[in-house]
């Protein structure tokens, strides 16, 4: 059976990218996968004046969502707040007859500033990486769209020194290839916590890896 591809949607919301050691290199890894359309939306609206027919346009043409951007304050940037308050409106993405967005996939890419092990109940940010995104996974299920675990990097302020960036912008990569060729296990990405550069193999189908 032929694999089916999918077009997939990186809106990328970095407010300070000059300061960006991870986030940038990851924005620039996604522009060169075929099949990938990657939005910098700080770049498109510096005003905020979202232009919400053409955000809707984006998401009828794109069979995956990806928001990409560094967690601040255990949330998004703003500009991804304002996006989803103008584009997601009632009639398109949610209500009796908003279903435009139903069957489509939606997963975060995310960057963390504490360690992996600071995001669980005993940790220190108390909470799984998962648990504080439920706000967008409600997001997801409110529209009619698969939340995927996100993907993520932790201690994203010492991963430059580290020597982690490079690892992580290629494991980014083959990701989002794989969900353009259709080579993701979607039922494990669903179910899973969090997805890193350590454990992609566990949601990738075998002809990838």
């Amino acid at each position: 059976m032929a694999k089916e591809s999918k077009k997939v949607l990186v809106l990328f919301a970095h407010p300070s990218q000059r300061r960006s050691e991870v986030n940038m290199p990851l924005f620039k890894a996604a522009k060169l996968v075929e099949g990938v359309t990657a939005v910098d939306l700080y770049g498109e609206y510096p005003d905020y004046h979202i232009d919400i027919d053409r955000e809707q346009k984006r998401l009828l043409e794109h069979d995956v969502v990806v928001f990409q951007y560094p967690l601040y304050w255990y949330s998004t940037p703003s500009i991804l707040k304002e996006w989803q308050d103008l584009v997601l409106e009632y009639g398109f993405a949610y209500g009796s007859s908003g279903t435009a967005l139903h069957g489509k996939y939606f997963m975060c890419a995310i960057t963390a500033g504490g360690k992996e092990e600071a995001y669980k109940a005993d940790g220190y940010n108390h909470f799984k990486i998962r648990e504080l995104l439920t706000p967008l996974e409600q997001m997801a299920n409110l529209t009619g769209m698969q939340f995927l675990a996100p993907f993520a990097l932790f201690g994203s302020r010492t991963a430059l020194e580290e020597g982690k960036v490079g690892r992580h912008a290629e494991s980014y990569r083959k990701l989002l290839k794989a969900l353009v060729e259709g080579e993701v296990d979607f039922d494990k990405a669903i179910k899973s916590e969090k997805i890193t550069s350590n454990n992609i193999g566990d949601v990738l189908k075998e002809s990838v890896l």
